[in-house]
C-alpha cells in the first residue's frame, strides 16, 4: 500500500472510530475529528503530513514513485 492510500485509510478509521466513541462514550471524542479534518485541510494547503513522513521513515513508498 502506498503511503497516499495509508495516510487516507488511517483518516478514515479516525474519523469513524471517533464518531462512535461520540455516540456510546462521549461527545468530547469529536474534537478528534475536527483534528483530523483540520489537519487533512492544511495538508493540502502546505504539502506537510506528519503522518507521511513517519510512513516514509518506515519504509513505504509513495504512489508516485511507482510510475
Amino acid at each position: 500500500m502506498s503511503i497516499e492510500r495509508t495516510v487516507f485509510a488511517f483518516a478514515g478509521a479516525v474519523i469513524i472510530a471517533s464518531l462512535v466513541l461520540s455516540q456510546y462514550h462521549d461527545v468530547r471524542w469529536l474534537w478528534l475529528t475536527g483534528f483530523v479534518g483540520a489537519n487533512l485541510f492544511q495538508t493540502a494547503f502546505t504539502g506537510f503530513c506528519p503522518l507521511a513522513r513517519i510512513l516514509k521513515f518506515a519504509g513505504l513508498k509513495s504512489a508516485t514513485a511507482m510510475h
